[in-house]
């Protein structure tokens, strides 16, 4: 038979952390810093709302963006919270924000289009770039700037095929943020050339450095900018699979068409689920969310303190639940380190190149385990750093 496969599809590589976290998982006694999920449960309030509405026989399609409700909620809670201003109509409900991340691509990436994706950055950006036809120019974000985006690194990567910019902080894997300062710095950058914004802002709840600034707040940059955002990691609600994506008109229209195609809608209980966590959260100032990063911030200043101590270099986490130190100190890069960890100490972290080749000699830990696990981690990476100490 001829091959039947997608060329862009079969040119795909598999992700490199489910393959490590396939090894991590046949390790007995592993303690992970690897996954990026939050080790908090779905408030009571929140689960016993989806539990009410299946009980009501609520378990038929919602409207394709969603239940008006929850859009309307969204709407509220970006201004409230970020003075970011779509209006429901234009606010789609998605099977979490990767549904969100791949319309945006779909909706405006076409054969032949480049798309600016800072480095390191989350996994699923090239392939999904890949998979829309387009193609993912990296730009490299250097540790000595904090790795954050400039305007001079998008200026250097910036050619007459460059139609969008993705922009996500605070940053997976490398917990920075960007302040309001540093994306006015890099706007004339994005008008200049024309460019689509397209903001994954699925951290912006964890924001320690400040209050989270959206680029789509300033000015009129919500004209050219694609707002994603959702409940996996603020709300603890990360295998409910909902999220949502705001966007320009003529944009929303295609994503919108793209995503009655493809999903129809997000599923009703989650959306009953997400509907109640914006209800309490506007109405007790989002306590719980509060008490959440404050925990997060606490771990992530340990986690760093610790790692930097043994010369893992290591900047203090801003936002996000990660933080990136170098290796580079042990003479390993980062997948050695990562694989040579699991083997001998039983830690599981995931080695930076996952992220890009701008995270070669690093690796990414997550704090969202609890403090226990990540004491013992601590120990454990002492024990592993002395024994492989550079000579």
């Amino acid at each position: 038979m001829r091959n039947f496969l997608n060329a862009r599809a079969q040119a795909l590589k598999p992700s490199g952390i489910r393959k490590f976290f396939d090894l991590v998982s046949r390790t007995e006694g592993a303690i992970s810093l690897g996954v990026g999920e939050p080790d908090f449960i779905t408030a009571e309030n929140v689960r016993a709302s989806a539990v009410r509405s299946i009980e009501r026989g609520e378990t038929q399609y919602t409207a394709n963006r969603g239940l008006d409700s929850l859009c309307g909620l969204i709407s509220e809670y970006l201004f409230r919270r970020f003075s970011v201003c779509y209006p429901p109509e234009h606010i789609i409900v998605t099977v979490g924000a990767s549904e969100a991340i791949d319309l945006a691509l779909r909706a405006a990436v076409g054969f032949g289009d480049e798309v600016l994706v800072p480095e390191p950055s989350y996994v699923a950006y090239a392939p999904l770039i890949t998979l829309s036809g387009g193609t993912a120019v990296a730009v490299p974000c250097k540790k000595e700037n904090g790795f954050i985006l400039t305007y001079g690194e998008i200026e250097k990567k910036v050619t007459d095929k460059t139609k969008a910019l993705i922009l996500a902080y605070p940053n997976n894997p490398t917990g920075a943020v960007m302040t309001k300062e540093h994306l006015q710095a890099i706007i004339p950058a994005v008008v200049k050339n024309d460019l689509l914004v397209i903001s994954d802002e699925i951290y912006a709840e964890l924001s320690y450095c400040g209050k989270h600034v959206s680029i789509s707040s300033i000015g009129d940059m919500a004209e050219r900018t694609v707002y994603i955002g959702g409940f996996s990691k603020a709300f603890a609600m990360t295998g409910w699979r909902v999220g949502f994506v705001c966007a320009p008109e003529k944009i929303d229209e295609a994503m919108f068409k793209i995503h009655q195609y493809a999903l129809m809608c997000a599923p009703r209980a989650s959306q009953c689920a997400a509907l109640e966590a914006l209800k309490s959260g506007l109405k007790n100032n989002f306590s719980d969310v509060e008490k959440m990063k404050e925990e997060y911030r606490r771990r992530g200043e340990y986690l760093a303190g610790e790692l930097n101590a043994l010369s893992l270099e290591c900047a203090k986490p801003c936002g996000a639940f990660y933080v990136f130190p170098s290796v580079e100190s042990t003479g390993m890069d980062g997948d050695e380190f990562s694989y040579k960890l699991l083997k001998e100490q039983k830690v599981a972290v995931v080695g930076g190149s996952a992220f890009g080749e701008s995270g070669r000699n690093f690796i990414r830990c997550s704090y969202s385990a609890s403090m226990e696990n990540i004491k013992t981690a601590v120990q454990r990476i002492s024990q592993f750093v002395g024994v492989n100490k550079k000579c």
